[in-house]
């Protein structure tokens, strides 16, 4: 793949799909389904999903463990959810509930929710736990993680 291409996963029906960087902000559209390749929104991942992203993806992922019961998490989850609009099309938003999928929980050392972690190259680069409340503060903390990378 030529180094202006980008590959991205389809949020819709996870095809990979290979974008020039030039035109990463010109809302494209998966190849096989032709839904828009960014939704302004996380993505709700599985095991085989967050996989799939973290070996296919090559925009950095910021994911979000957390949890249904958990206060903290409840209250950052708009936060979050602005975040990705603002983020996007240079990074990939993602949520994993750690009830749903404790082995992806327990692979990453989730002890506390929320946690934040930022993976660039299939491979974590930073981690933040606690609610950051404001999209604001997910943005600016994600942008200097991946900046520091």
């Amino acid at each position: 793949m030529s180094p202006a291409a980008i590959q991205l996963v389809c949020p819709h029906d996870g095809a990979v799909n290979r974008v020039p960087a030039a035109r990463l902000n010109e809302a494209p559209k998966c190849g096989r389904c032709h839904a828009p390749l960014f939704i302004a929104a996380p993505l709700e991942l599985d095991a085989a999903g967050f996989e799939r992203q973290l070996a296919q993806e090559q925009l950095p992922l910021l994911v979000d463990f957390w949890a249904p019961w958990c206060g903290p998490c409840r209250m950052m989850a708009p936060a979050f959810g602005q975040a990705a609009g603002l983020l996007e099309p240079h990074m990939r938003l993602a949520r994993v509930n750690t009830e749903e999928q404790p082995e992806l929980a327990a692979r990453f050392g989730i002890r506390s929710i929320p946690t934040l972690i930022l993976f660039a190259g299939g491979r974590e680069i930073a981690r933040h736990s606690g609610a950051l409340p404001a999209p604001q503060q997910v943005v600016a903390w994600a942008r200097e993680r991946a900046r520091a990378a």
